[in-house]
């Protein structure tokens, strides 16, 4: 039987509060609800990451935003053992969507993350603004 001080500690750090705009509102607003939103263009029909008017893809100003379930799989990351509050993860996440989202990872010990790996968003409460989206293992 493994003793539980054994086990590595779970990854998890605080993250300031975003700067909500004009244009990210309703993806902070969706946020404080737990819905994961991205955008996708009308006209060339790519969702994209990180939501904003224009799509990257065609310069359309014909973009929408869509709730996505957040679940995707770990393209690449790093851990970053040197920091006073203890190790954490960030990396980028391949959306079942497609676009890429670069993340901090929670809920699992440094040890516990792979390239490939299956992860789903959660919402991380921040000390003076809305949740920020962060993922971890499903």
């Amino acid at each position: 039987m493994t003793d539980v001080q054994d086990r590595p500690a779970l990854m998890t750090r605080q993250i300031p509060a975003p700067a909500v705009t004009i244009e990210s509102k309703p993806f902070w607003d969706a946020a404080a609800e737990g819905r994961f939103l991205i955008k996708r263009c009308n006209d060339c029909g790519q969702a994209h990451w990180y939501p904003r008017a224009l799509c990257p893809f065609c310069f359309s100003d014909k973009t929408v935003w869509e709730e996505s379930p957040g679940e995707g799989v770990i393209y690449t990351y790093s851990v970053m053992h040197r920091s006073p509050s203890g190790p954490y993860a960030i990396g980028y996440v391949t959306l079942n969507e497609g676009p890429a989202v670069l993340t901090n990872f929670v809920d699992v010990a440094p040890d516990g993350l792979s390239i490939g790996q299956k992860v789903k968003v959660k919402f991380q409460p921040t000390e003076n603004g809305p949740p920020v989206p962060v993922f971890s293992p499903v």
